[in-house]
């Protein structure tokens, strides 16, 4: 059996999701507020991904609010193109010294 479909229209590849509204930012940032910094204080640092730069600035007052609230430094490192990561001072990772040869 062949179906006709009317008025249905491919969407552009190029079409953007729409950006938040103001309620919705506001809900968002929220949310990360409170599970990213239940998991810097559980673990002393958090990943997130952030694929966009509205994602990345989203992260950067995240952590400027950690800051805020919790009185010490919440810092913020892109771990590549794709993912931020914030931590504590005392949680920086810290290259580790090459093995030595016995």
């Amino acid at each position: 059996m062949i179906r006709d479909l009317h008025n249905v229209r491919l969407r552009p590849p190029e079409a953007a999701a729409a950006p938040l509204t103001d309620e919705e930012e506001r809900r968002f940032r929220a949310v990360l507020f409170s599970e990213l910094g239940n998991e810097i204080a559980d673990h002393g640092s958090a990943r997130f991904p952030a694929y966009t730069p509205e994602d990345r600035r989203r992260l950067v007052d995240v952590a400027h609010r950690l800051t805020a609230h919790w009185g010490q430094q919440v810092f913020v490192e892109a771990e590549d193109l794709t993912r931020l990561r914030l931590y504590l001072a005392r949680y920086e990772e810290r290259p580790q010294a090459l093995p030595t040869r016995t």
